[in-house]
């Protein structure tokens, strides 16, 4: 038994950016153990200190016209989210080039970087398509757009990309890119289903305030921008989130008016949390109310929770809107958001997200009645099972092979 243990240490690292693509990938396939990876401003080598030393890479620059380059040391006491990031605006820094590429030092350094990073790895990120469920008849209602960052060496939340969007004033160039990337994935998939004969599908795509306020969002623009990839407004619903906080409501009303008129749907995302308020969501009369997350977890053993969501549910009914739940993932959170009369479902219970849009679960096989009756059947099925056998008369011995005889 191990009175201590040893707690091991991450090994010394160095990282190396340049424009000079060329230059990085010659380095990575000299220096044996380093990694290399291209972004559209540059590359970054990141290796062993051992490795991805000055003298090494100094023989390799001048064979390579000696391009600038930064070459830092990887700082293992910060949290690997961030190491790589503060690295390499460091190597930027080093390399001289910072000025003529945005890159002056700033509080806000880090989002700056994580967003640029970002946006350079436009071909790997992917589109994953939740379905969304008519809770009355368990049909499927639309998909919801979920966008999945691929970063190698950060963790994969888009919700931490749309914050540093936001705090840095960059929320609208955020949008442009995502439903770029959204659109061009779901005219493909429109168009595939059009030539197999199948339904058209229905998406709701998440959008910030500040890009409904903007020219390229406006409605004309934006349902040219839909019918471009084969599409039409009315498959398409907008989601607005709640990270973004609202200071005047007149023009944001207008905009979403407008959109409204060109067939757009238009939900309130994350009701209850946020920055969104009764008075917010009664001005911007959403199609689609969506209860947020952390009010549906536990509903069913929580009166507060039930009295806010049966507020809302009043509250929709007024002002015409449908009440969606997300984030439902026990099915007596389902049985209580059903009574409570929410009109639409979406969560890992009824179906997860996945790359190519697919039917979710029935929903009769997730209530609790049903799951119920099931487990009854299942239960009954066995006993009477178990009594057939037994009631079965057992076989008399067996005939000898040689004689013929039973055997003693």
């Amino acid at each position: 038994m191990r009175l201590l243990q040893h707690r091991s240490t991450p090994p010394d690292e160095r990282l190396l950016w340049s424009r000079d693509i060329r230059f990085v990938r010659r380095l990575a396939e000299a220096l044996p153990g380093t990694r290399l990876l291209e972004l559209d401003s540059g590359a970054v080598c990141i290796g062993p200190a051992g490795v991805l030393t000055d003298s090494a890479t100094v023989a390799i620059a001048r064979d390579a016209k000696a391009p600038d380059y930064g070459l830092v040391a990887v700082d293992t006491n910060l949290p690997p989210a961030d190491r790589y990031l503060t690295a390499l605006s460091s190597a930027v820094q080093e390399s001289g080039l910072a000025a003529r590429i945005g890159m002056a030092p700033s509080t806000q350094v880090v989002q700056t970087k994580t967003l640029d990073y970002f946006f350079s790895l436009r071909k790997l990120h992917g589109v994953a398509f939740q379905p969304i469920v008519d809770l009355s008849s368990g049909v499927l209602h639309e998909y919801e757009c979920l966008f999945r960052p691929e970063m190698p060496m950060l963790p994969r939340s888009i919700s931490a990309i749309v914050q540093a969007a936001i705090d840095t004033d960059r929320s609208v160039e955020l949008d442009v890119f995502l439903i770029a990337i959204i659109l061009e994935r779901a005219g493909s998939l429109e168009h595939d289903r059009q030539v197999r004969g199948e339904p058209s599908l229905r998406l709701a795509v998440n959008i910030t305030p500040a890009s409904l306020l903007d020219p390229r969002f406006q409605a004309g623009a934006f349902a040219q921008l839909i019918s471009a990839h084969g599409l039409s407004p009315r498959q398409i619903t907008l989601e607005c989130t709640e990270q973004q906080a609202v200071e005047d409501v007149v023009p944001l009303k207008r905009a979403v008016k407008a959109l409204r008129r060109a067939g757009f749907g238009f939900a309130i995302d994350d009701a209850g949390a946020g920055y969104a308020s009764f008075a917010l969501i009664a001005a911007l009369r959403p199609t689609v109310i969506k209860i947020d997350r952390d009010i549906v977890a536990g509903i069913a053993h929580d009166d507060a929770k039930q009295a806010l969501v049966e507020a809302f549910v009043s509250f929709g009914r007024r002002i015409g809107a449908r009440l969606l739940a997300e984030g439902i993932e026990r099915r007596a959170d389902l049985a209580m958001i059903t009574a409570l009369g929410v009109d639409l479902g979406q969560g890992y219970l009824l179906g997860r997200p996945v790359a190519e849009p697919a039917a979710p679960r029935a929903i009769e096989s997730l209530r609790l009645d049903a799951a119920r009756d099931h487990v009854r059947r299942a239960v009954h099925g066995r006993i009477e099972r178990a009594r057939g056998s037994a009631d079965r008369p057992r076989p008399g011995p067996r005939p000898s092979a040689a004689t013929g005889h039973s055997s003693d």
